[in-house]
């Protein structure tokens, strides 16, 4: 289903945490999306989707709002304009390569504007980190380090010397979803702004990261997929629950937050792999 279409029908309400990682308009071939399209009708559509969300949030409730850096302007504009209180420009620093360019630097990041409904969120909780150190650091951490707007210990999902077994593939091992997020984003982004039982929303749900990290953080979560296809993967990974989907494998790197027992239940869920 159309988010857009999803969202004038105004069923949803209280949202508690809003994931935004919509196309980005660069030319990609989308089954169902125009992906180059005028700026000004580009981001008015979006508006329109960022709008009708902050109107089905909760108060101080959050959004994370994923994009590519050119339009840190179009995203801080259209956010303003509907209502949202800017927190913080968080850059994700991936691990892979970037890929070489004749007139500029290599871009290695992606940007995440996290903004609320209201001055101050509803929910935030300081997630402390058992960051690696470098070995010629005089003093060890042993409480480890505050999470702050660098994530530059997330690695993206893709092929090559960096690929895992987390992304999606096809019977001929063909990446099903490149824009697939890993769930390493998504648990950091639900753990700092939701508590147990919150409502997540994921107006373009792609392969289904934001539903399936919910579902084993006990929030309830929808998701919204104009692709048919990418709906029944979605319905299939949250039954099979990949061992690669397993987000307690991180659960030792967040060990000193404070509080983790209560917006981390420990849950030990079996998993199925495929």
């Amino acid at each position: 289903m159309d988010c857009l279409e999803f969202l004038r029908q105004e069923a949803l309400s209280d949202v508690h945490l809003t994931f935004l990682d919509p196309p980005f308009n660069q030319g990609k071939n989308y089954r169902y999306f125009d992906d180059e399209q005028h700026p000004e009708i580009y981001w008015g559509w979006l508006k329109e989707v960022i709008g009708l969300i902050y109107k089905a949030t909760a108060d101080g409730g959050a959004i994370y709002f994923m994009q590519r850096e050119k339009n840190v302007g179009w995203m801080m504009k259209v956010l303003e304009e509907t209502g949202w209180t800017f927190q913080n420009l968080i850059i994700w620093k991936k691990f892979t390569s970037a890929v070489p360019c004749d007139f500029r630097f290599g871009k290695q990041y992606q940007v995440i504007i996290f903004a609320t409904k209201g001055e101050k969120p509803r929910v935030f909780n300081k997630l402390r980190i058992d960051y690696p150190l470098r070995p010629n650091y005089k003093y060890k951490r042993p409480t480890g380090i505050y999470v702050t707007d660098v994530w530059d210990d997330i690695k993206e999902l893709t092929s090559g010397y960096f690929a895992g077994d987390e992304a999606l593939r096809d019977e001929k091992g063909s990446r099903i979803h490149t824009q697939q997020s890993p769930v390493a984003l998504l648990l950091r982004i639900i753990l700092s702004s939701t508590r147990p039982g919150d409502l997540v929303f994921d107006p373009f749900a792609g392969t289904g990261t934001t539903l399936v990290v919910a579902k084993q953080l006990k929030r309830r979560a929808i998701g919204v997929e104009i692709d048919p296809d990418y709906v029944k993967l979605i319905k299939w990974r949250l039954n099979a629950m990949r061992e690669a989907d397993n987000v307690l494998k991180y659960r030792n790197y967040y060990r000193f937050t404070p509080n983790l027992d209560k917006i981390w239940p420990n849950s030990h869920s079996s998993y199925a792999t495929p």
